[in-house]
């Protein structure tokens, strides 16, 4: 099966290009999101293609004045992964690993986007993340993230947001492999289980610095996953000992405040200090939705609008799955830096450090 990308010396196998093997969950992604100094303007947006269910999708978001506008796109791939458009979205590589820009001109939903992506830092790569229930693999994949400028445009009815008026930063990220998109497995690894995934993921960025870091945990609280990485000068350095201190709204499985340390390799201690300002729901970006969920058919250019109330707090699926954007302050021997950035939280299941012990229990 020869498409486009084939035109590229970019295969890894002696398949064409469309063809990624025989798991039925492979996805390939882009994610970004941005925000303003204050944070009082938020956006988001994301692509992926599903290549074994022959199926793409898009989203995008934004916040303003305490509401979150969600914009979602569907699509059958035809198998063309060098397509990267649904309907109105589009992303355009300008320059690898640089520079991004994204498009959005749906007049039927009076939106308009043109904005584009720039790197502060050179990439990241993320450890490598291979998850397994059982003897099954449900998730295998590389993440590489980045932080960066925006500039541009949104518009959307009576907002008219020029992104060029303010320091606009935020962070992408691309990940491909295996993890659970489409309809889900009917089948279940017995014995029963309770499910379980206690996920944290907080990358920041300051005037002259910016630094990710990210947990997984299994239900005892031990670090299956962790990573922390400082960006300064052009320069990445990969911290150790990496540690956390979570506190919770009371009746919650919100992070009311959070603290963490890392290592340098001259011992060097880096604490970050978290205060939430709100967040935005992920499900808007299609993590986690029940009908407009990554990697779902819904037959030929296909797309919906709705929006969220940001001072209601359903708490339950799909809304589990948040980005809380946060002020950020990082110490250095006596430096305290400020920032802004988010800290992603995806709670199900036990974690006995946080006092959960079944499903959603608070």
């Amino acid at each position: 099966m020869i498409t486009k990308g084939d035109d590229f010396p970019i295969h890894q196998t002696s398949s064409p290009i469309a063809e990624v093997g025989s798991e039925r969950n492979f996805y390939d992604r882009y994610f970004f999101n941005g925000y303003n100094d204050d944070g009082s303007i938020f956006f988001g947006a994301a692509f992926c293609v599903y290549p074994n269910l022959n199926v793409k999708d898009a989203s995008f978001i934004f916040v303003s004045e305490g509401i979150q506008h969600n914009f979602r796109y569907s699509d059958v791939l035809d198998y063309e992964r060098m397509e990267t458009s649904v309907g109105s979205f589009k992303i355009e590589i300008i320059k690898p690993l640089k520079e991004i820009r994204i498009t959005l001109n749906d007049e039927e939903k009076d939106i308009n986007v043109d904005i584009t992506f720039s790197g502060r830092f050179e990439p990241m790569e993320e450890p490598r993340m291979t998850l397994r229930n059982g003897p099954r693999i449900y998730m295998d994949s590389t993440r590489m993230t980045q932080h960066g400028y925006w500039t541009g445009n949104i518009n959307f009815k009576s907002h008219n947001i020029n992104l060029s008026e303010e320091n606009y930063l935020g962070t992408r990220d691309r990940s491909w492999g295996i993890r659970p998109v489409g309809t889900q497995d009917t089948q279940i690894v017995p014995p029963l289980k309770l499910p379980q995934f206690y996920w944290l993921w907080a990358p920041a960025n300051f005037d002259d610095v910016s630094s990710h870091l990210y947990f997984v945990d299994d239900e005892e609280g031990r670090a299956t996953h962790s990573h922390c990485v400082e960006q300064k000068d052009n320069q990445s350095s990969i911290l150790s000992s990496l540690k956390k201190e979570i506190h919770y709204y009371e009746g919650t499985r919100r992070i009311s405040k959070a603290k963490f340390s890392a290592m340098k390799r001259d011992k060097t201690e880096v604490v970050w200090s978290l205060k939430p300002k709100y967040h935005i729901y992920m499900c808007g970006l299609g993590y986690m939705h029940p009908e407009w969920g990554h990697g779902m058919y819904h037959g030929e250019q296909k797309s919906f609008y709705d929006s969220y109330d940001l001072s209601e707090d359903p708490h339950d699926p799909p809304f589990l799955h948040i980005q809380a954007i946060c002020h950020f302050e990082m110490k250095e021997n006596d430096t305290t830096t400020k920032g802004l950035g988010v800290l992603e939280q995806l709670l199900i299941g036990p974690h006995i450090p946080s006092g959960f012990e079944s499903l959603l229990d608070r």
